[in-house]
């Protein structure tokens, strides 16, 4: 999906693309694929001195970042329900997919903010996170790539509101269905329905929706495309609405924690 992100970015020009992979082959040869204008940078996302040290080489060629695509995820493939030997060790693959489903987009988010808030105003800046159906559903037999994927939707609303307000950020997230990516193996894929399977163009075209702030087919204007959750389903999209506040205690129990307002009422000594 980074690929065909980065692809769909080149068609449209005027962007330099950066890749950032743990895989040295594979990394260098899409940045070849794209042509002069892309870079590839060998990066560990779980490693935080790693990312940082990446951001800061991007952001030093031209004292600017437009955009940042949060993508890096891996699948879970371990019996999390399987019976254990008395005492249990720990869940498999309980670390790795909560460093890089989950930390690793908080790292990225934090690292975007402070590049971006760095970067001059006048630049309509871009972050899109990758979340997962998982984000919005049970995926039953995965619990801890769900857990990830409903805290990432989580955190992307959460700091939406912050970055857009603070540094002119729009932040989103897309939820994709099945995507016949790497993520699993041929054999696993074999479990999914083929007919309802989404094209990885279809993601690309969501994701350089979100970068444009726009979208023309269900009429949303420039500006409004930001916290939004984007579920991606076929060659569908959809925009998923958090849920509702149980009652008015709650909205303003919930109202409270508005950084925002917060601060204004530190500013002013309320």
């Amino acid at each position: 999906m980074g690929l065909a992100v980065a692809q769909k970015l080149t068609s449209l020009g005027g962007w330099t693309i950066h890749i950032l992979d743990l895989h040295l082959e594979r990394g260098t040869s899409a940045a070849s694929s794209l042509g002069s204008d892309a870079q590839f940078h060998q990066t560990n996302v779980t490693d935080y001195e790693n990312l940082l040290s990446v951001f800061q080489t991007i952001y030093s060629q031209t004292s600017r970042l437009d955009f940042v695509f949060a993508n890096a995820g891996i699948a879970e493939h371990a019996n999390f329900f399987s019976p254990q030997t008395d005492p249990p060790p720990p869940p498999k693959g309980l670390e790795p997919i909560v460093d890089i489903n989950l930390k690793s987009v908080v790292t990225t988010c934090y690292l975007a903010l402070h590049y971006m808030r760095k970067s001059p105003k006048s630049l309509d800046k871009s972050l899109v996170i990758t979340a997962s159906c998982g984000g919005l559903y049970p995926s039953y037999y995965s619990p801890i790539y769900t857990a990830t994927k409903h805290a990432v939707v989580g955190l992307m609303r959460s700091i939406a509101p912050y970055f857009f307000s603070n540094a002119g950020i729009r932040v989103n997230a897309i939820c994709p269905g099945t995507v016949r990516t790497n993520l699993l193996s041929p054999k696993e894929w074999e479990n999914f329905p083929d007919k309802y399977f989404t094209p990885v163009e279809k993601i690309a075209e969501t994701v350089a929706m979100l970068v444009e702030g726009q979208d023309g087919e269900k009429g949303e204007s420039q500006g409004v495309l930001r916290g939004k959750a984007v579920e991606v389903s076929g060659r569908m999209h959809y925009y998923r609405e958090p849920v509702e506040f149980c009652d008015g205690g709650m909205r303003a129990v919930m109202g409270a924690t508005d950084i925002e307002v917060l601060e204004n009422a530190q500013q002013w000594g309320s």
